[in-house]
């Protein structure tokens, strides 16, 4: 069954996955998002919590610790399963030296056992030959009440100790009756679990197998997309030469428009300014004519306005035009020419040589069609043969065969339960009787200290004692003798349990937990004389291979797939069966064969590069910017009119009273009219004129270098995609194959780690060892059975102390038949006299007994 088990496990978690895949191609793909593997929630917590009663635990453990120090005993264990403990004679030394805590511990208890009964017999006759106490006479001391109190107080709280290790003992019964009761519980989630790893297994392998869609949409997808994909990487590659040569043939073309532009703003600017400074020139004539005319008149030889009229007629030369425009070249030469290159639309030709290389993903979309469709094909064809496999395997039939296993087991768990809770019931009763005898002794044990204490008179004499006082010593002596009676079997019963459960605790559950236990199984020819791998024999039959208790129990603890705990690639070659290597080889081999033809593409036909080599000599690097800028560099007039004109107007206010102020206030207004209405718009023409001068500097440095330039870098894109284009798209094509095999490397590589990881993740298989070692055996029986034997073993060994004490005690309570008489005359005694002298019988006590 095991190894029929351990195939089913194999075929289910390994039938859909590949162990080993080629290294993933570089650059890695884009990550694809296969969701989660559905898995439940196991229900079984294979931890306990004993609760307050872990206290009682952990200080039984330590006890255990300080009779057994010794490391677990190996090599000892290893030769007793091997059937070769003895052989060498240091064998029996070695156990005799690990078990020396154990056996002191056990002689001790067989020495009390055997003591005990014997000493109580001889006590009782000693006793009944009123010795040892039995005589019924008390000797009065002047300590006696310190001896009585002392003899309370010790029995008292050896009886009190008692009560706690009786305590703890039941505590330990009735925790451990609880615990079987509650197991079932424990045990069903066990198999509620085993079941749900089971039913899901099928399920986790058939999303694994469904998850491959993803892969196929993904890669179809970009197969669909193969334009903006390949052909969008391929273009971008290309453009990075293509698109900078064709930028700047565009920027050359708008160059064009703005040197139009700028020569027809520098011809008209220019016929402004000419006619514009003629009639300037002629107004300010007119003006300094007219400022002579009223500056010859006889106002101003009087001897207040002389001085002011000469200043005035001195800055008559002031008056003229700076600046001389009608000497300029003419550009209409140029203008014509440039006229003439317009005349072809450059842009919209670069604009075309836009469009054609931005049709790229077309050019590859009707390019590889016929491949695509049969990538295509291949990729169902791997999905089919996947599904396909995968039907073959007997999983739901294998299933179902370990389903009903398992209900079976379950049955015969449950009909097995009442029969163990009846047992249980056997057991916590025995128990119980126990914990009942050493209850029996402290209540004769108490109600003799309550007796006796209470019903105490110091003042009466040891014959004259109340009933009271008497009865507590009566129940004292009957606590001593059931002690006698019943502590051999306690301490018959503390042995027995004390090296059973002891040595469960320290060969068993210590080195279940520390994993010394799984080292001691995995060792090499330990179960199987002929098997090196106890565990790979049974599973693989091939007990060479590394497969141990240990590492199959911690990787099931944390969780892992059963495919890496049992390594089951050393019994299912999974590549042999569902090799996707070859498949993805054959797409690689597809994906090279696309060919693309960008010959088609034509950046910049002859006619746009004949264009631009006319307007390189269309002549506007002959203009003469340095005549144009010293005219434009000049101010439009030898003065600034506003300025001469407020001057004007000031020296006027000099000048008294009359017509020859208002005659110069008259002129001043009239040369800011002549700034106003045409000196202002001769400054807006030359500053047009300066930016449209400096424009075509700018454009005719080296205009012949430019415009070869530019054209080199056209030729140099169409060369690339013409000749060199083939390399980039060899290149391109490459990376889109790594991206599209990509994908069928990363579902590999989630298949691998799923099935590690998540597939038929084995927690309920370490749950159940946990359940049946960690918690059953030592939690449930060893520790209780372990804290049962320390409270009822210490219970018993209190019981000396207190017959010892109780016995003392009680001759301070019963009524005696003879007591001491004390005579004042004697001083030489200290009043204590032989008993067979001077005792005097009590005459309550001997009629009672007469009557009996």
């Amino acid at each position: 069954m095991a190894v029929e088990l351990c195939l089913l496990l194999l075929l289910l978690f390994c039938g859909s996955t590949i162990s080993e895949v080629q290294p993933i191609y570089k650059p890695p793909p884009g990550t694809l998002d296969f969701g989660f593997v559905p898995a439940k929630t196991y229900d079984t917590g294979a931890y306990h919590e004993p609760g307050a009663i872990g206290i009682l635990f952990k200080i039984v453990h330590a006890f255990l610790y300080l009779v057994q120090p010794n490391s677990f005993p190996q090599d000892l264990i290893r030769k007793l399963a091997q059937q070769q403990f003895g052989n060498s004679q240091g064998d029996y030394q070695k156990a005799i030296y690990y078990e020396i805590g154990f056996i002191v511990s056990a002689a001790l208890g067989l020495l009390f056992i055997l003591l005990l009964p014997l000493v109580g017999l001889c006590f009782c006759m000693c006793r009944c030959c009123d010795n040892c106490g039995g005589e019924m006479h008390q000797r009065q001391k002047k300590n006696a009440d310190c001896q009585r109190s002392c003899f309370a107080t010790f029995l008292f709280v050896a009886s009190l100790i008692i009560s706690v290790g009786v305590l703890c003992a039941y505590a330990a019964n009735q925790h451990l009756t609880n615990q079987v009761r509650g197991a079932k519980k424990l045990v069903n989630s066990n198999f509620k679990d085993l079941k749900i790893f089971l039913n899901d297994t099928p399920a986790q392998i058939d999303y694994l197998v469904s998850q491959y869609n993803t892969t196929k949409d993904k890669a179809l997808s970009d197969l669909n997309n193969v334009g903006p994909v390949l052909g969008t990487r391929v273009q971008e590659q290309l453009g990075k030469e293509v698109r900078p040569a064709l930028d700047a043939a565009l920027t050359m073309a708008g160059a064009i428009r703005e040197t139009k532009e700028a020569l027809e703003n520098v011809s008209v600017s220019v016929e402004v300014l000419q006619e514009g400074t003629e009639r300037l020139h002629a107004n300010l004539t007119d003006v300094k004519m007219h400022l002579s005319n009223t500056l010859s008149d006889s106002a101003c030889n009087a001897a207040q306005a002389a001085s002011t009229c000469n200043i005035i007629r001195n800055s008559l030369s002031q008056l003229n035009i700076n600046a001389n425009f009608s000497g300029l070249p003419g550009v209409n030469s140029q203008l014509a020419k440039v006229n003439d290159v317009l005349k072809i639309d450059l842009s919209s030709l670069v604009q075309k040589g836009y469009a054609a290389f931005n049709d790229t993903p077309d050019l590859v979309v009707n390019q590889t069609r016929n491949i695509l469709s049969d990538i295509k094909s291949v990729l169902e064809s791997i999905g089919s043969n996947i599904t396909t496999f995968t039907k073959m395997l007997p999983v739901q039939k294998i299933v179902a065969d370990l389903m009903v296993y398992l209900t079976q087991s379950e049955a015969y768990v449950q009909d097995y339960f009442p029969v163990m809770e009846q047992y249980d019931f056997y057991r916590w009763l025995g128990c119980l009787i126990l914990c009942c005898m050493v209850v029996l002794i402290l209540v004769f044990y108490y109600l003799g200290l309550l007796c006796g204490t209470c019903g105490y008179d110091k003042h009466a004499s040891p014959t004259t004692r109340g009933c009271i006082s008497n009865t507590g010593g009566n129940f004292l002596m009957a606590g001593v003798g059931f002690s006698f009676l019943f502590s051999w079997v306690l301490m018959v019963v503390v042995v027995l349990t004390f090296v059973t459960g002891g040595n469960v605790e320290k060969l068993v559950c210590e080195p279940f937990e520390d994993k010394n236990l799984f080292k001691v199984l995995d060792t090499p020819y330990l179960l199987n004389q002929h098997w090196k791998n106890y565990l790979a024999g049974i599973i693989f039959k091939n007990p060479n291979v590394n497969l141990t208790f240990e590492k199959v129990y911690s990787d099931c603890k944390e969780n892992k797939g059963i495919y890496t705990s049992l390594h089951l690639e050393h019994l299912f070659n999974i590549n042999e069966l569902l090799n996707i290597s070859m498949y993805t080889e054959d797409v690689a081999l597809r994906i090279e064969h696309i060919q693309i033809n960008l010959s088609k593409i034509i950046l910049l036909d002859e006619i746009g590069k004949e264009n631009l080599l006319n307007f390189s000599s269309s002549g506007i690097d002959g203009i003469d910017f340095s005549a144009y800028l010293t005219e434009i560099n000049k101010s439009v007039t030898k003065v600034d009119l506003l300025s001469f004109a407020n001057d004007l107007e000031a020296r006027a206010d000099q000048l008294p009273k009359g017509a020859l102020e208002n005659a110069l206030k008259g002129h001043a207004n009239n040369i800011r009219m002549i700034h106003n209405q045409q000196v202002v718009p001769l400054e807006q023409a030359m500053s047009t004129l300066n930016q449209s001068i400096r424009l075509l500097k700018r454009t005719s440095s080296e205009l012949m270098v430019k415009v070869k330039n530019v054209i080199s870098a056209v030729n140099a894109a169409q060369n690339l995609i013409n000749n060199n284009a083939s390399q980039v798209i060899v290149q391109e094509t490459k990376e889109y194959m790594d991206t599209i095999i990509g994908y069928f490397e990363q579902y590999i590589e989630w298949v691998k780690e799923s099935v590690a990881m998540e597939v038929a993740a084995c927690k309920p298989i370490a749950n159940v060892i946990d359940t049946a070692v960690d918690i059953f055996l030592c939690s449930y029986i060893a520790d209780s059975v372990n804290t049962f034997w320390f409270g009822l073993g210490g219970s018993s060994m209190f019981l000396i102390p207190a017959i010892i004490f109780a016995v003392k005690l009680s001759k301070y309570y019963r009524r005696m038949d003879t007591e001491d008489v004390y005579d004042d005359t004697e001083n030489g005694n200290n009043g204590y006299h032989k008993e067979h002298l001077y005792g005097i019988h009590n005459p309550v006590f001997t009629s009672s007994v007469e009557q009996w």
